[in-house]
């Protein structure tokens, strides 16, 4: 009987070992957050901001990529969701907003928020959720191909650019700003007339109109095959089409440029918000901001961070920026469903 009773203290005690050591490995094993970006320069961004912040937080980073707008539809109509923060352009953030996809985020929570500059000051406030970036719409084009020089907004109606132009499809970041600079282009408030000026525009634009795309790597595609010689980018997407064709030049018309703030948001059904504030965070501040700006052309919207001359070259800031316009998403998102019927039909036809 008291081997029995021996044996039983023995095993319990075991028991107990295993349950503490186990609930110390649980504790310990990293926890999961899932964000969902974009995809673009995926090793630069590992290595400069992923990793450091598993490191610094003991947590595994899951990406989930993909274009803003496709990103954004499986978010909304996927109630079984697992991401916890989400990446998008002002555009499809401001439709995350109306549509409640998002748990608020209130300036308090953002150790950055004094020296964020003004514009992502302003998203902050009005519960767009936490700017990490800016970048801005432009020309990039290769003088040898083209045969002409590029320099303004209206040189793209040049009939020598019959077929030789690509431009960003209607549900892309720049997309709308795209749209909105045909109608400056035909000296119209978009708002006033709901597009009609820019459609007209965008019309007279199409015999040289080749292709439309929905990624930049799309756009690199077509130069290096030599299928185009022009296209209207965002900065961001400067390097990929560099690479791809090294004569191309990149050039924002002294008449101004649209801007886009990308920004972070948590999901309403995450299990992680804590350690998704604890992200945005580190994604705002000035350490994390310079690493950012090395891995992706996109400026820093931390006013503490200073870039060199090199860095600074091709990214909205300085006079790029002091150009750079908004587009007003409130009233261009209730527009965005008759204007993207409207561009496909055309575009495609």
């Amino acid at each position: 009987m008291k081997k029995l009773q021996v044996l039983a203290v023995g095993v319990l005690v075991l028991l107990t070992m295993a349950t503490v050591f186990g609930a110390g490995a649980n504790e310990s094993k990293p926890k999961e957050l899932i964000v969902s970006t974009w995809g673009l320069s995926e090793d630069a961004l590992w290595a400069e901001v992923y990793e450091p912040f598993e490191k610094q937080y003991n947590v595994k980073i899951v990406l989930d990529t993909g274009n803003a707008q496709e990103r954004y539809t499986k978010l909304k109509s996927d109630p079984n969701t697992k991401v916890d923060v989400i990446e998008l352009s002002q555009k499809n953030t401001a439709d995350g907003v109306a549509d409640g996809l998002f748990s608020p985020l209130t300036a308090k929570e953002l150790k950055e928020y004094a020296t964020l500059i003004p514009g992502a000051k302003a998203l902050v406030d009005s519960g767009s959720g936490a700017p990490y970036t800016v970048n801005s719409i432009g020309i990039i084009y290769n003088p040898k191909t083209a045969g002409m020089t590029i320099d303004s907004w209206d040189d793209l109606w040049n009939p020598a650019l019959k077929g030789k132009i690509s431009i960003p499809a209607i549900t892309t970041t720049f997309g709308p700003a795209f749209l909105v600079m045909c109608s400056d282009v035909k000296g119209v408030d978009f708002t006033s007339d709901k597009g009609e000026a820019a459609f007209k525009a965008l019309e007279e634009l199409k015999p040289n109109v080749l292709r439309t795309y929905a990624r930049s790597s799309d756009v690199a595609s077509l130069f290096s095959n030599g299928e185009i010689s022009v296209a209207i980018i965002g900065d961001f997407g400067i390097p990929v089409v560099s690479k791809a064709d090294p004569d191309a030049i990149y050039v924002v018309p002294e008449s101004g440029t649209y801007a886009n703030f990308n920004v972070i948001n948590i999901a309403k059904r995450t299990e992680n918000r804590d350690l998704a504030v604890a992200y945005i965070n580190y994604r705002q501040n000035a350490e994390t901001s310079l690493r950012t700006a090395k891995a992706l052309n996109e400026a820093p919207v931390n006013a503490k961070v200073k870039l060199t001359a090199e860095l600074a070259e091709n990214k909205t800031v300085g006079d790029v920026a002091a150009r750079a316009k908004m587009v007003d998403f409130t009233v261009v998102n209730p527009l965005m469903p008759a204007w993207v019927d409207r561009f496909n039909r055309l575009m495609n036809k």
